[in-house]
């Protein structure tokens, strides 16, 4: 019986080693540095978001109805997407409605001409006024903006007696088909 050496490299063993060692590489290479890194980040005191990178945080004015609010952001983007949460002081429970449907109307207007659709929506331990609201939009319009966007409002306590309102936003289509049901599904209040 012959003996076979299968260390030698004239047998093409070890170029097939090295390729499948080669080939484990780039694939730990490509499970290190994900499109969609999810963590959690603490936006305010009561609430807790999914998001898929890194947030940067940001205070940026806001026009509703006749007067500017300053609102508190984290966001970040990836996948082709930008994941956003935003936060209002809220007030007490009326001027709440009154503010949410104010962020609402200002969120819509840039929209005009895509297909908007509105419904209620579920977020636990959520306040049942203002009511938590969806809205997802469809852009077939090639003027620049997205294609689409996914837009949630939801109000918590703010730690003092009073409201805060939240907007949690998925602009653009994320490369990965869950990522925005990810990113909701994320939210948490405390």
């Amino acid at each position: 019986m012959k003996q076979r050496n299968f260390s030698s490299a004239g047998d093409g063993v070890l170029p097939i080693r090295r390729a499948a060692l080669l080939a484990a590489a780039v694939v730990l290479a490509v499970a290190c540095s994900p499109v969609f890194n999810w963590r959690e980040v603490p936006v305010g005191e009561s609430l807790v978001a999914m998001l898929p990178c890194k947030p940067d945080r940001a205070e940026r004015s806001l026009p509703m109805d006749t007067a500017t609010v300053s609102i508190d952001m984290a966001g970040c983007e990836a996948g082709g997407a930008t994941f956003v949460v935003a936060r209002l002081p809220g007030g007490d429970a009326s001027q709440a409605e009154a503010r949410l449907a104010a962020w609402r109307r200002a969120a819509r207007s840039p929209w005009t001409g895509a297909q908007l659709t509105e419904a209620p929506w579920k977020l636990p331990r959520a306040a049942a006024a203002p009511a938590p609201w969806a809205l997802d939009v469809a852009n077939t319009a090639a003027d620049g903006r997205p294609p689409e966007a996914h837009l949630r409002w939801f109000a918590g306590p703010d730690g003092q007696g009073g409201t805060t309102l939240y907007q949690a936003m998925v602009l653009g289509r994320p490369s990965a088909a869950d990522a925005a049901e990810t990113f909701f599904d994320g939210l948490r209040l405390r």
